[in-house]
């Protein structure tokens, strides 16, 4: 692979991640409902489901979602449900519920992390992104199988870089707001704003 082609789909890549979507959505959320210490579990469940929305694509499955307006739709309509339940659950969280129990912080670590997971990997954009857009950066005269290692890791990289940001950014926000009234109010906020990316999941058009 060329380096000229390597950079430039970097180029391309982070400036499609820093666009918001519904991944940036769920991270940010959880940041400022629980803080800068949710991005351990946020950032690797969405990193692994842009692993596995990309492995699915490049296997061939992208271009059947390409194809069939049906499939396209059932996933987009599931994904969105699924956002909209996550926001719903964020909206009436308790916030003076106890935060320091060993078995509910694993419990909400493990549930943030396949949240992320699932919103992500559920999510057709990136599925039908994947397959149109990594093939443009592959130069068709090489061994095909390592550009596409070499992408799909450099892409991962950014992903997780990209979102950490965000939750760190979100976090200090949420920092100085540990009142019960504050942390409902970003509780709330959090929601809404999950609700709403389930909502224009849904409104989506079809490329």
């Amino acid at each position: 692979m060329m380096l000229e082609s390597w950079i430039a789909f970097v180029v391309a890549s982070t400036i499609l991640l820093l666009v918001p979507g519904p991944t940036i959505t769920i991270v940010v959320s959880y940041a400022l409902a629980r803080g800068r210490s949710s991005a351990w579990a946020t950032v690797s469940g969405a990193t692994l489901g842009d692993f596995t929305a990309m492995t699915v694509s490049l296997a061939g499955t992208g271009a059947v979602l390409a194809a069939s307006a049906t499939s396209f739709t059932a996933l987009k309509l599931l994904g969105a449900a699924y956002l909209i339940w996550l926001g719903i659950q964020l909206w009436r969280a308790d916030p003076s519920a106890a935060r320091d129990a060993t078995n509910e912080r694993e419990s909400s670590t493990a549930s943030m992390f396949w949240n992320c997971y699932v919103v992500t990997a559920l999510n057709p954009k990136s599925i039908v992104f994947f397959i149109a857009f990594v093939p443009q950066f592959v130069n068709s005269g090489e061994p095909v199988l390592m550009q596409f290692v070499i992408l799909a890791v450099t892409f991962l990289i950014l992903a997780a870089t990209t979102l950490t940001v965000w939750a760190t950014l979100a976090g200090n926000l949420r920092a100085g707001l540990q009142k019960p009234c504050a942390v409902r109010a970003m509780n709330r906020i959090g929601g809404s704003f999950l609700i709403v990316a389930g909502l224009l999941t849904i409104a989506a058009r079809r490329a």
